[in-house]
């Protein structure tokens, strides 16, 4: 595959969307690279009916292998019909949420075991992993509170769980970032424009010249 595949990870609340929203917007208006912004569990009609049933504020008695699993069979549908098409095309995928959060918030946040999560999304993926993954990081304090002010009227079935969910998986994340090469930590705690020039200077790094 000649496609780059680069993936954005952060805990609740951290502002990673936003941030690949104005680096899509960047590249539109450059206008010289193809790419696909993506987002999981979601990026196609079955993996979005999967994120539904997922999130669904009515559902809190979800087991939590069950969510683990549904997880990982949206991503897998995902990386079928949408990311592996888009690599094979030669584009840059920019991806929203990726293996990574499925082991910090199923595998370390439920309990279930951040190596058997791991093994399980390995089959689910055949073992593709981003060049190159984006780590926004930002305590859950922070987190819990900008969701409560700008997503009030968004929070899911996980952005209910307590706080020391949240700090399970904000360590997780801290864990994580430390043991991969690949993952490369911003600070999502600085005022926007300042994030968003941080993930620019390091996806010039990765891809040269890209927003040249």
């Amino acid at each position: 595959m000649a496609g780059k595949f680069i993936t954005f990870e952060g805990p609740d609340g951290s502002g990673k969307t936003s941030v690949l929203k104005e680096i899509a917007a960047r590249l539109t208006q450059k206008g010289t690279v193809e790419y696909l912004l993506t987002r999981e569990p979601g990026g196609n009609r079955i993996a979005e009916k999967i994120r539904g049933i997922i999130l669904d504020k009515q559902l809190g008695e979800m087991d939590a292998r069950t969510e683990a699993l549904l997880y990982a069979a949206a991503r897998r549908q995902h990386l079928v019909e949408t990311v592996l098409p888009a690599l094979k095309a030669d584009k840059l995928v920019l991806c929203d949420r990726y293996v990574d959060s499925s082991i910090v918030y199923q595998g370390a946040g439920r309990g279930l075991g951040e190596a058997a999560v791991a093994h399980m999304n390995e089959f689910a993926t055949n073992g593709l992993l981003p060049e190159l993954t984006l780590y926004f990081d930002v305590s859950p304090e922070i987190g819990l509170k900008r969701i409560a002010r700008f997503r009030s009227n968004e929070v899911n079935r996980l952005d209910k769980e307590s706080l020391t969910f949240h700090e399970t998986v904000h360590a997780a994340y801290l864990r994580m970032a430390k043991a991969e090469k690949r993952i490369v930590t911003i600070d999502a705690s600085q005022p926007f424009k300042n994030v968003v020039s941080a993930a620019l200077q390091q996806l010039n790094k990765a891809l040269p010249g890209l927003f040249d």
